[in-house]
C-alpha cells in the first residue's frame, strides 16, 4: 500500500500527536503531510520521518499559527495527494479536509469535530475581546463552520478516539463512526508501590475550557500541595489565584511527566475531556483519577476502582470529591491492568486490522 498520514499542525506534544507518532511508527514508510511545525519538535520527537509542509510553513511560527484559521482549508486542499492507495488524516480541525481521488480510501482518525468551531463559548472567551473582535470571530467561525461540515463528507470512514467523540461526530457531520481508543504508552511509567503520593497533580494545556482554576481553588480550599505541568494562554490568571501550596512547572520532559504521575496522590481532570489520556497515564503509574464526570472520563474512569467522579463543576463538589477520595484505597495493581487495556500495541493491532478491511473496500 502507499499511504499518506494528514496531521492538522505540529507545535506540542498532546494526545492527538501521540497518535501521530503510533501511525507512523505502524507505517514507517509513509509519507507525512503537516501543514505548519515546530523543527525542534519534528526533530526531537519525529527525526527521519518524510514531512511535507504547506505554504503556511514559510512564515508560520509557534506564536502566530493559531491566527491563521482561515488559510488553513486552502493548505490542507492544496495537497496533491492522488498518488496514494490509503490516506490516513490525524484530526481534531483541518486534516480531515484533503481532497483524494475516487481510487483513494480516506480514513479519519478524529480526536473530535473542531472544538473552536462546534464549541465555540467553550473555546473562546468573548469576554476578552472588543466589540470588533467577536464580530470578525463569529464571522470567521460562522464560515469555518460551513467548511468544516462539507469537508467531513469527503471522508471515507471514520475512527472515533473515544464513544463521546462518535457522538459528536454524529450530531455534527451527521456520519458514523468505528471507536478505537487512543494510545497510551504504558511502559513508560512505572508504579511506586511504597509512594502514597505527595502532592495532586495537573497534566494539562492551561487553556480556559480545562478548567484548571476549579483544581487551583479546590486545593487552595483544602491546603494541599499541587503541581501543574503544562503551558497556556490562562497561565497568569491561573498563577493569580493560586494558593502558596501550588507549583507551575511549565512544559516539561517525558521523563519529569513520568517521574511526577509516579510520585503524585492522584490526577486531576476538572474539565470536560473528549478522552483523557493523561488519566490513563495516571493509572499506569498506579495512581487513580478524580475526574468531572462528563465525556471521555466516563469511559476510563470507574468510580471506586479506578477513581472517583464529581458531576457538578463547582469549586465545592470538586472539595467534596476530593475529601471523599481521601477515605477509599486504590489498588495499584488494578490501575495499571486496567490501563494496559489501552496500551499503544492494542492502538496498532485495531489500526492495523481496520485499514486492511476497509482499503479494498469501494469507496463511501
Amino acid at each position: 500500500m502507499r499511504i499518506a498520514i494528514v496531521h492538522d499542525y505540529l507545535m506540542q506534544i498532546g494526545g492527538a500527536e501521540r497518535v501521530l507518532r503510533a501511525l507512523l511508527q505502524l507505517y514507517p514508510d509513509a509519507v507525512c503531510y503537516i501543514p505548519v511545525f515546530n523543527h525542534r519538535l519534528l526533530k526531537s520527537q519525529f527525526d527521519g520521518i518524510d514531512v511535507v509542509p504547506s505554504f503556511l510553513q514559510h512564515f508560520a511560527h509557534r506564536f502566530t499559527y493559531k491566527l491563521m484559521l482561515g488559510l488553513y482549508p486552502v493548505a490542507i486542499e492544496a495537497y496533491d495527494l492522488r498518488h496514494y492507495d490509503v490516506v490516513i488524516s490525524s484530526s481534531s480541525s483541518f486534516a480531515k479536509g484533503v481532497i483524494t481521488t475516487p481510487d483513494t480510501i480516506h480514513i479519519n482518525y478524529c480526536h473530535t469535530p473542531s472544538r473552536f468551531i462546534w464549541r465555540y463559548h467553550d473555546y473562546l472567551n468573548e469576554q476578552d475581546m472588543s466589540f470588533q473582535q467577536r464580530i470578525i470571530a463569529r464571522s470567521l467561525i460562522g464560515r469555518l463552520r460551513n467548511w468544516d461540515y462539507i469537508a467531513a463528507q469527503r471522508v471515507d470512514y471514520y475512527i472515533a478516539n473515544s464513544h463521546n467523540v462518535s457522538r459528536r461526530i454524529q450530531k455534527h457531520y451527521h456520519r458514523t463512526a468505528t471507536v478505537i481508543y487512543p494510545p497510551v504508552e504504558v511502559e513508560r511509567f512505572h508504579p511506586e508501590e511504597a509512594n502514597q503520593g505527595e502532592y495532586y497533580l495537573i497534566v494539562s494545556r492551561l487553556l480556559r475550557y480545562k478548567r484548571v482554576d476549579l483544581a487551583i481553588a479546590a486545593c487552595k480550599q483544602l491546603n494541599v500541595p499541587l503541581i501543574v505541568i503544562g503551558d497556556g494562554p490562562d497561565m497568569r490568571r491561573l498563577r493569580r489565584m493560586a494558593g502558596p501550596k501550588t507549583k507551575f512547572l511549565g512544559y516539561v520532559t517525558d521523563t519529569e511527566v513520568t517521574k511526577a504521575m509516579a510520585h503524585c496522590r492522584a490526577l486531576l481532570l476538572p474539565g470536560e475531556e473528549d478522552f483523557g489520556i493523561t488519566s490513563l497515564e495516571a493509572m499506569a503509574s498506579g495512581r487513580a483519577v478524580i475526574a468531572y464526570g462528563r465525556g471521555g472520563a466516563l469511559e476510563t474512569v470507574t468510580p471506586g476502582l479506578t477513581g472517583l467522579l464529581f458531576y457538578e463543576q463547582a469549586v465545592d463538589s470538586m472539595v467534596e470529591c476530593m475529601q471523599e477520595f481521601e477515605k477509599v484505597d486504590f489498588d495499584s495493581r488494578r490501575l495499571r491492568a486496567w490501563a494496559q487495556r489501552f496500551d499503544v500495541s492494542e492502538f496498532k493491532r485495531q489500526i492495523k486490522s481496520f485499514v486492511e478491511d476497509h482499503q479494498l473496500l469501494p469507496c463511501r
